[in-house]
């Protein structure tokens, strides 16, 4: 038996600081800061709202 791997997001550069992602995260995992926001992985479940609202697609799923 394999463990499944545990997701989390990553913003890139392409990201314009619209803010959509942080008024979409259930769990308040993007935190706004200076140039695009951070990501508090321990907070993130893995939900992938922020990646399917980014309209620049600058979110991307990550393994933690």
């Amino acid at each position: 038996m394999t463990a499944a791997a545990t997701l989390t997001v990553a913003v890139t550069v392409d990201c314009t600081a619209c803010g959509a992602c942080l008024l979409t995260c259930p769990e308040r995992a993007l935190v706004a800061a200076p140039g695009r926001p951070d990501v508090v992985s321990e907070r993130c479940t893995g939900c992938l709202a922020c990646v399917e609202i980014c309209p620049r697609d600058a979110i991307e799923e990550v393994d933690a």
